[in-house]
C-alpha cells in the first residue's frame, strides 16, 4: 500500500469513527487537532467528559487487532497533547479520558465495523 492509499483510508477511518461517535452521542470538538507534542485524531465530549480519541483502522486481520497499534508510546504522546490541549482551552478542572476507535472489515467484507474502547488508557 502506497503513502497516499494508507493516507487515504486513514482519512476514511477518521470519517467513519466520527460518523460511528457521532451516533454514540458523542459531540466532536476538533479534528486532527496539531501540537508539537504530537497529533489528536478526535476531541470530542461525552456529557461532561472530554475524550481524546485515538482511531485505529486496518484493511485485514494480519497483525492483530487495530487497538493493538497504540503502543505505549504512542500513549505518552497522546497524553502529553492532551495535557497541552487542556492548558490552552484553559480546561483545568474538567474529567477527561483517553478512547481508542477500531475501524476493520464487516465480515460482508464490503464495509467496516467500529468498535469504541472507552478509557482505552
Amino acid at each position: 500500500m502506497s503513502d497516499s492509499d494508507r493516507q487515504a483510508f486513514g482519512d476514511q477511518a477518521e470519517a467513519l469513527a466520527e460518523q460511528f461517535l457521532r451516533k454514540q452521542g458523542y459531540r466532536i470538538l476538533y479534528r486532527n487537532y496539531r501540537t508539537k507534542l504530537g497529533e489528536i485524531d478526535l476531541i470530542a465530549a461525552e456529557r461532561r467528559t472530554v475524550c481524546f480519541i485515538e482511531v485505529k483502522g486496518k484493511h485485514g486481520d494480519d497483525f492483530g487487532p487495530p487497538e493493538s497499534a497504540v503502543t505505549g508510546r504512542k500513549q505518552k504522546h497522546l497524553r502529553r497533547a492532551a495535557q497541552l490541549f487542556l492548558l490552552r482551552e484553559h480546561l483545568d478542572d474538567v474529567d477527561c479520558r483517553f478512547d481508542v476507535v477500531s475501524v476493520q472489515p464487516a465480515p460482508d467484507g464490503q464495509s467496516y465495523t467500529c468498535d469504541l474502547i472507552r478509557g482505552a488508557f
